[in-house]
């Protein structure tokens, strides 16, 4: 059974950063393309950062890139978000969602996940 676990959120004053992790077990890590994807209350849920299986391919929203990063331990199967310059609006739940990914490519505000984590609330203060 895949579980995954997300850890880092927290409040943290506009400007600050924050980085996320999220920890799987219960599937065969190196072969997901992992994403990051928040809700704010009363909105759509909204893609934010994606990477590829192999690590070669990084997706970003445009509202975050330049000051989002992602990556990923395949030894340790953990994935990381990187939040600096953090705004009042990057204010969500912030989930991480894994999807089967060798044959399949990463598309570009994927949505579509196989598995997800319970989500971390990160708050930035104005």
């Amino acid at each position: 059974q895949a579980q995954l676990a997300e850890s880092g959120g927290g409040l943290v004053q506009a400007g600050g950063s924050l980085t996320l992790s999220c920890v799987v077990s219960g599937l065969p890590f190196s072969s997901y393309h992992m994403g990051w994807i928040r809700q704010a209350p009363g909105k759509e849920r909204e893609f934010v950062a994606a990477i590829s299986w192999s690590g070669g391919v990084e997706l970003f929203a445009d509202s975050v890139k330049g000051r989002f990063t992602i990556s990923r331990d395949n030894a340790n199967n953990m994935v990381f978000l990187r939040m600096n310059s953090l705004k009042p609006d990057d204010t969500s739940v912030y989930y991480c969602a894994a999807k089967r990914g060798i044959g399949v490519p990463l598309a570009p505000g994927e949505l579509n996940y196989d598995y997800w984590g319970q989500g971390t609330q990160v708050t930035v203060s104005s």
